[in-house]
């Protein structure tokens, strides 16, 4: 494990009960800002790189989160949910509006964790100024139930390791068309633009 990693890891965990240890990961992830590349890479790499760019998209907060939650005796299996960018309840602009609808089908990531004897959907992929444009922002996590979905989703995939969902991703990618990938490409730009100008308002 990466000496950052383990770093951050002693940061959000000292002094705390265990459900405070998992609510500071939890926050902290959270609260990382949003922002969406077209390439996964190498998810090791992704977890130390998210903690020094300060910025990342559904995939690296939760495979860091998996990290976490593994160095607090926390098992976590990854969540797929497959969803539509223009089957949101988000307030897109207009040209964002029309890009979303020529998107493939999106591969959501988020984490299961067992609490409790209870495997418990830990969602922390929007950051928190996001809620003023509709996106579903996860607030005062309790460190023991449920999260919401960050997408309205269509279906559930279940891995049961990080090398699971690699997998799954990679074969669903061979499925979308060039035209696909260039209009997500065009939407990526134009939707971290807009989130970023969300930020700055």
């Amino acid at each position: 494990m990466k000496a950052i990693i383990l770093k951050k890891f002693e940061e959000l965990t000292k002094s705390s009960t265990p459900v405070e240890a998992r609510i500071k990961i939890f926050e902290y992830i959270r609260d990382i800002p949003y922002y969406l590349v077209p390439q996964i890479g190498d998810p090791s790499e992704w977890a130390a790189s998210i903690i020094e760019a300060h910025k990342g998209s559904c995939s690296p907060k939760h495979y860091l989160m998996g990290i976490l939650f593994a160095k607090c005796g926390i098992k976590v299996k990854y969540a797929t949910y497959s969803f539509k960018w223009d089957n949101q309840a988000v307030k897109y602009p207009d040209e964002l509006k029309k890009l979303a609808r020529d998107c493939p089908v999106g591969y959501h990531v988020a984490c299961k964790a067992d609490i409790d004897k209870r495997w418990v959907l830990v969602d922390a992929t929007w950051d928190r100024i996001l809620i003023k444009a509709g996106f579903p922002v996860n607030m005062n996590w309790d460190g023991i139930s449920d999260t919401k979905n960050a997408v309205i989703s269509f279906e559930e995939t279940i891995h049961e390791s990080l090398q699971g969902r690699l997998d799954f991703v990679k074969d669903k990618r061979k499925m979308i068309s060039e035209k696909q990938a260039a209009a997500y490409v065009q939407f990526i730009q134009k939707l971290n633009a807009w989130l970023e100008g969300l930020r700055n308002e």
